[in-house]
C-alpha cells in the first residue's frame, strides 16, 4: 500500500493519520510518498532548504504508519547547472539528517521520467548519486514508466539497478502512454487491449516485478476499477 500524508503539489507539513496504530499494526506493508515538490537536489535555497525541513516532516510521519520506506524523486537542477552539485546537495541533505539524528523511515530513491539535468533518469547519473548517498542506507524505488520514459530498457533493468544500487524496495510497476525515451511522465494501466508500438509491453513489467524480488504498487489511472485489474493482471502473471 501507498500513500501520501499531504497534498503531492504542495509544502504542507504531513498530517498523522488518525488510522495510525491500524496500520501499524496491520499485516499489510507500508509505503508514503513524499510530495513532488521536494528537490533535494536543487541549487535554489529556497527550494533545497525547505526540501530538507519536508524530508525530516515526512519520514517522522510516515514512521507513525509503520511504512516500510518514504518515496522521494531523485530531482534535478536547472538547466545549464552541473548534475554534480545538485548529486552532493543530496548527500549534504543525508548527512545533515544523520547528523541530527537520522531518519525514523527508510528513504527510497525513484527514478524520474524526464529532464537532461535529472540526478535519477539515466542510469550513469544514478551511480554517481549513488557513490553518493549509499553510505546513508537509502533504498531504490524503480518506476517502469519512468525508467521507459527516461530512455531505459525494462529487459535486464533489475540487473543494471542492482549492479548500482545492490537494491530495490518497491516497484512501481506502470505502463506508458509514450515511447521509449520520451521523457514524458504519463502513466498507463497493464490492462490496455491494444499496445502500441514503441509502448510498454505489460508482460515486460511483469517480468520486472518477478526479477525485483520487491513489492509492488500501481500508479496507473481508472480509478479504483482501472488499479484493481492492473493489481490482477500483476498477480496472474507471477
Amino acid at each position: 500500500m501507498q500513500f501520501f500524508l499531504a497534498d503531492p503539489q504542495g509544502w504542507k507539513a504531513p498530517e498523522i493519520r488518525p488510522d495510525a496504530e491500524a496500520l501499524r499494526a496491520s499485516s499489510v506493508e507500508i509505503f508514503v510518498h513524499a510530495p513532488y515538490v521536494l528537490n533535494l537536489a536543487s541549487t535554489n535555497n529556497r527550494i533545497r532548504i525547505p526540501s530538507r525541513k519536508l524530508l525530516g516532516q515526512h519520514a517522522a510521519a510516515a514512521a507513525t504508519v509503520g511504512a516500510s520506506g518514504l518515496i522521494v524523486h531523485g530531482g534535478h537542477v536547472n538547466k545549464g547547472e552541473d548534475i554534480g552539485v545538485g548529486i552532493d546537495n543530496w548527500r549534504k541533505a543525508l548527512q545533515k539528517a544523520q547528523d541530527d539524528g537520522g531518519l525514523p523511515t527508510r528513504v527510497l530513491i525513484e527514478n524520474t521520467a524526464g529532464g537532461d539535468n535529472a540526478c535519477a533518469r539515466r542510469f550513469d547519473e544514478l551511480a554517481r548519486l549513488w557513490d553518493a548517498v549509499g553510505e546513508f542506507g537509502v533504498g531504490f524505488c524503480l518506476d517502469t514508466c519512468h525508467a521507459h520514459a527516461g530512455g531505459e530498457k525494462l529487459l535486464d533493468i533489475v540487473d543494471r539497478v542492482k549492479s548500482i544500487t545492490g537494491r530495490i524496495d518497491l516497484v512501481h510497476a506502470n505502463g506508458s502512454r509514450d515511447g521509449f525515451d520520451s521523457g514524458r511522465d504519463r502513466h498507463d494501466n497493464l490492462t490496455v487491449k491494444n499496445v502500441e508500438p514503441g509502448m510498454i509491453d505489460p508482460e515486460l513489467v511483469a517480468a520486472v516485478v518477478r526479477a525485483a524480488g520487491a513489492p509492488a504498487v500501481v500508479e496507473t489511472p481508472g480509478g479504483a476499477e482501472g488499479q484493481s485489474a492492473d493489481i490482477a493482471y500483476l498477480r496472474a502473471h507471477q
